[in-house]
């Protein structure tokens, strides 16, 4: 890239932080948007800066990225950013532009999951004795137990007893994709073993259920928290193998430091994902179990993929248009 490509790319970039920096240094409160960014373009900028010492570009480049770093660098440590304006820009822009950003990675693991699951579910209805080559039997019993309209309990449970709930599938969701993100590590492996497997239980599930005579107990209930739920796993995985390939092709990084880039793209993916598993376990517990007409729970489960699908696709999209960055997009 020439160094006036490399300018007019990120001039726009700089002068947002030129002007972060002049609002501090005379200890006035910049924007709120200005300061959601301000880490990142830091971030950013440090690179950019190597890009520009090992391009050789100008002296005069070199050194104005030299002094915007250092003064970024005082004000970095100097100045924390309230936390409520800090989370509302999060999860209006940051969240959803992370996962964009790294759409490749989340693709390759939400196919995983969904050929897997489809593959098991088709074989299933094929032969139905190959469930027990995916779930146990105890693990089997159980499912007809819960879903099976002649073995299920419906008769409902009380406040208390949706709380504890909520506790647990915080615990046991989180569980489940922290450890595929973790997985990744493996050169991405055990990323890709966590999506299958995953994948292959649901679909060993739905299968089996669906010969049952089960289908609908198990869908209506899924439905509405699937949305947040089998998102969030699919974004640790998709996570978990952008960290994966950079311990695998690190590229012109040394290893350690192609690991610590990749870790500071996950990282935002990985907030959200908490945030998203949250929000499932709350619908589980408190909507998913209510006995209510299978077209209400069809309908709100429809709405619930819907607007989490506009969101992660079109949320924080507005700034980059007005000049935003030219990062995670």
């Amino acid at each position: 890239m020439r160094q006036s490509q490399f300018e007019q790319r990120y001039r726009p970039q700089w002068e947002r932080l030129e002007t972060s920096l002049t609002a501090l240094e005379a200890r006035r409160r910049p924007q709120a948007s200005a300061l959601t960014d301000f880490t990142a373009d830091y971030q950013s900028l440090c690179h950019q800066l190597a890009l520009a010492r090992e391009r050789g570009y100008s002296l005069a480049l070199q050194e104005y990225l030299n002094d915007l770093m250092l003064r970024a660098h005082r004000q970095l440590y100097r100045y924390r950013t309230p936390l409520l304006p800090g989370l509302v820009a999060f999860f209006t822009g940051g969240f959803p532009r992370a996962v964009r950003y790294q759409w490749r990675w989340h693709l390759v693991s939400t196919l995983c999951f969904v050929l897997s699951a489809g593959l098991v579910w088709a074989m299933i209805l094929h032969d139905p004795e190959l469930v027990h080559t995916v779930v146990g039997p105890q693990q089997v019993a159980e499912l007809e137990e819960m879903y099976h309209p002649e073995l299920r309990d419906v008769s409902g449970r009380d406040r208390q007893d949706d709380v504890m709930m909520f506790g647990y599938y915080i615990y046991n969701n989180i569980g489940i994709a922290f450890r595929t993100f973790a997985g990744g590590l493996l050169l991405g492996v055990g990323a890709l073993v966590a999506m299958l497997f995953n994948g292959s239980f649901f679909g060993a599930a739905a299968g089996h259920l669906t010969l049952a005579g089960a289908a609908q107990p198990f869908f209506t209930f899924v439905i509405a928290h699937g949305a947040p739920e089998l998102t969030a796993i699919f974004l640790a995985g998709g996570a978990g193998l952008r960290m994966g390939w950079a311990v695998l092709a690190p590229g012109s990084w040394r290893r350690v430091d192609a690991l610590r880039r990749a870790a500071g793209e996950c990282l935002p993916v990985m907030y959200g994902v908490f945030a998203l598993l949250v929000l499932a376990a709350f619908i589980e517990a408190f909507w998913s179990s209510r006995e209510l007409a299978p077209q209400i729970k069809y309908g709100v489960g429809a709405a619930c993929w819907a607007l989490l699908a506009l969101y992660l696709l079109f949320a924080g999209r507005q700034r980059r248009r007005q000049g935003g960055r030219h990062g995670p997009e």
